[in-house]
């Protein structure tokens, strides 16, 4: 956060606010007053953007806002000894999305699985193959996408009536009953029943995690555990990729129906840990619960810290109070009023990324691989090496370019690699279809594995978290993610009929479709994609006020003297969106 000296209002050189383009100047506001009836603000400000204050009222709050800053103080490694507990259990908390990026993988390779193939498909005489066909290809991959997609909402709902930590203890007890369904499918229908069930607690835990951890955290350490949640997906992946490695020659309902039943081994552990998890204090507060979200930032941090907790309580309430009098209310339809409009629409975009730069061609590689001509072990190998791959590649994106490079250079960087990659992915393919060249494709299908995982895959989760206005964040996270879940039924409808011998037969030619979404989707990021790295909740709730253009946040000016306020109307203000 940057200061800037003022100039003396009493030499009247004071510029009005918002008038320079470079800076926005903050000054005292009374938290208590809450007038939303005036369109203008006029009775909540004065003509400047200024309350007037008793000074040892503002003096209290420069102490207190001075006291919270102390954490941009301090390193990473320094916040992760002040906060090891709220380090801890966002880390659990995360651990819930292992299960659905688990069993993502787990049906998306199926497909290419010998006894699944003989189980819930059908022999074609003309191929001699057995194939699980095209339409039920579609439907077994994007039924836990539609169940995750109404399990998204019911989350926003939920949450905001019970909390993060009732909702995510229950939605573990649902998942419990709806793996039954999965392990015990007699056919094709009752699978695809049990996945979109399971995708309803799936959902759920993909929006709880990342606002969970944006809730507990201070800001340095934010994007780390946001980006977590996409490393839990990495981790669920992994573990799938090495079952089935294991699995794919036993030649029985077991090497299936295996797979499934380790499902249950989350729940079991999860249900007692969670169990003594803290609410989120943000949670708390929006509900106006002060006394229980104070116990619940004591409990976040170690006693020897020296972090004034009581100082952090009152900075939430302020940033909370800050968001009510720019008119951020806490519906769905709020979301979609005012500056939240651009917000959001920023974060749904971001999100669906992942899909767009081409996540269900390359995340469904298996089937891609035994197309091309590999042989199954080797393939189901190759398969678990990439995921490897992608789970270095996690790594390196936090200590090598997280630290290191903004969200909005590495975000459009990563979707210019990617689409190049899948740009010579597809020219291989135009050029034949010899051993050579599917080997030459399958590399470059890892290699895209790793740059995604370094760039697009781990910001897609903490974009969304921390674009969210505080008293919008898990409603912002929900369309999001629900953005991302409505692209990825779409792009796994998609797939199987690109890829399918029996339908549209484009193997690696499949990737130029891609290359398309993803060449769009760097397009839009660089006009309307911002940089926030380093800034506080309440820095871009106010740059998002003043409607700055995205290619401008990344050196705007955010001057603290007192008290932090803007005073603008965002009920009717506009979006360069």
């Amino acid at each position: 956060m940057r200061h800037k000296p003022r100039t003396d209002p009493e030499e009247g050189s004071a510029e009005p606010l918002l008038d320079n383009p470079q800076e926005i100047e903050l000054d005292d506001m009374d938290l208590k007053d809450k007038n939303k009836d005036s369109d203008s603000l006029e009775n909540a400000f004065s003509r400047d953007g200024n309350v007037s204050r008793s000074s040892e009222e503002s003096q209290d709050s420069f102490s207190d806002r001075h006291a919270v800053l102390r954490e941009d103080t301090l390193s990473v490694f320094e916040l992760i000894k002040a906060y090891p507990w709220a380090l801890g259990w966002s880390l659990l908390v995360s651990m819930t999305v292992i299960m659905e990026g688990y069993d993502l993988m787990l049906v998306g390779n199926f497909m290419a699985f010998p006894t699944f193939q003989k189980k819930y498909g059908r022999y074609y005489a003309d191929i001699d193959q057995w194939q699980v066909s095209a339409p039920w290809m579609a439907g077994l991959q994007n039924a836990a996408g539609v169940g995750s997609f109404f399990g998204s909402f019911l989350s926003g709902w939920l949450v905001q009536k019970f909390g993060k930590k009732s909702v995510l203890l229950w939605s573990l007890v649902a998942l419990s009953a709806f793996v039954s369904l999965t392990f015990f499918a007699v056919n094709a229908a009752m699978l695809l029943v049990g996945e979109a069930l399971c995708g309803i607690p799936w959902g759920i835990f993909a929006t709880i995690s990342p606002a969970y951890a944006s809730e507990v955290l201070p800001r340095k350490l934010r994007v780390y555990l946001t980006s977590y949640t996409n490393m839990c997906f990495v981790i669920g992946q992994l573990i799938a990729s090495g079952v089935l490695a294991g699995l794919v020659h036993i030649d029985s309902e077991w090497s299936y129906r295996t797979p499934f039943a380790l499902q249950w081994v989350w729940p079991a552990f999860l249900i007692p840990t969670l169990f003594f998890a803290p609410e989120s204090p943000y949670h708390l507060v929006q509900t106006d619960q002060y006394d229980k979200a104070g116990l619940v930032l004591k409990r976040l941090v170690r006693e020897s810290a020296n972090i004034d907790t009581e100082a952090t309580l009152r900075d939430i309430i302020h940033t909370n109070d800050v968001e009510k009098q720019l008119s951020a209310g806490t519906s769905f339809l709020d979301c979609f009023k005012g500056t939240e409009r651009r917000r959001t629409i920023i974060a749904c975009v971001m999100f669906s990324g992942q899909c767009l730069s081409g996540s269900s061609f390359a995340y469904n590689s298996t089937y891609f691989f035994e197309q091309v001509g590999l042989e199954k072990q080797l393939i189901y190998n190759i398969n678990l090496g990439g995921i490897g791959l992608a789970l270095v590649g996690c790594f390196a994106s936090w200590f090598v370019v997280i630290p290191y490079f903004g969200r909005r250079t590495i975000y459009l960087w990563g979707l210019a690699i990617m689409a190049s990659i899948l740009l010579l992915i597809g020219i291989l393919s135009v050029r034949g279809s010899e051993y050579a060249f599917g080997i030459a494709q399958t590399a470059l299908t890892l290699l895209w594995t790793f740059f995604y995982q370094l760039t697009v895959g781990q910001l897609g989760w903490a974009i969304p978290a921390e674009i969210g206005s505080t008293r919008l964040r898990q409603k912002t996270v929900c369309l999001a993610r629900n953005a991302y879940y409505i692209i990825s039924v779409a792009s796994n409808v998609i797939e199987p009929f690109a890829m399918n011998p029996t339908q549209w037969n484009l193997k690696g030619k499949t990737s130029f479709i891609w290359f398309g979404t993803a060449s769009l989707t760097l397009i839009w990021g660089y006009f309307y994609f911002p940089e926030t790295q380093g800034r506080s909740d309440l820095e871009i709730d106010l740059m998002f006020a003043a409607k700055l253009p995205a290619r401008k946040f990344k050196g705007y000016q955010v001057s603290v003297d007192k008290e932090e306020t803007l005073a603008t109307n965002s009920k009717d203000s506009g979006s360069p969106i």
